[in-house]
């Protein structure tokens, strides 16, 4: 368990070893250029949609030999100097990118597909600046999916965003070639 020796302040940088040693019960926590940031956990139905996005991608990949899915609490280094850890509800990285997956620690590469599940408290800017974070790091396709409005905005790499609805198909585009369900099915 890492703690704050003599002369240290929570203003001091983290780094990402020292992250994986934190562990504060009934939080979630995540590295954002040093600085630990410190959530409640999310609620029981986030939980189910993360659940069902996660069971339709691997449903979709496992059988394909495509890549590796991963759940919530899964970290990714996506910065160095100062660190950077993000956690998604769920992920996705290809066979290339899940190959760089070590036994310890958070892994340093960013997921092909990086899906944020919002949760109540969430504020907007920090859902826009961690995509963007994503992004940069590398994800190829990032979706937001809104419970409260049965949406989903997917933000692509180049820059692009599509707001689907229901009635609207989500896609895994050119990341998950093939891969399709209705927005509708998330909020089941």
């Amino acid at each position: 368990m890492y703690s704050l020796d003599m002369g240290e302040t929570m203003t001091d940088l983290m780094t990402a070893e020292q992250l994986e040693s934190i562990e504060i019960p009934g939080k979630w926590t995540e590295l954002v250029r040093g600085q630990l940031i410190v959530r409640e956990p999310p609620s029981t139905y986030h939980g189910k949609i993360s659940a069902t996005i996660l069971f339709l991608i691997a449903a979709f990949t496992r059988p394909r030999g495509l890549g590796a899915v991963f759940g919530q609490d899964i970290g990714f280094k996506i910065e160095s100097d100062p660190d950077t850890v993000r956690a998604p509800d769920v992920a996705f990285l290809n066979r290339e990118r899940s190959a760089r997956v070590g036994k310890r620690g958070y892994s340093a590469v960013a997921p092909n597909l990086a899906v944020e599940v919002l949760s109540p408290g969430d504020r907007p800017s920090e859902v826009l600046e961690k995509v963007a974070a994503w992004l940069s790091a590398g994800v190829e396709l990032a979706w937001v999916v809104d419970p409260e409005r049965r949406e989903v905005r997917v933000h692509r790499a180049d820059g692009s965003i599509a707001v689907l609805a229901s009635g609207d198909r989500l896609s895994g585009e050119t990341v998950l070639p093939g891969f399709a369900c209705a927005v509708t099915e998330l909020f089941e």
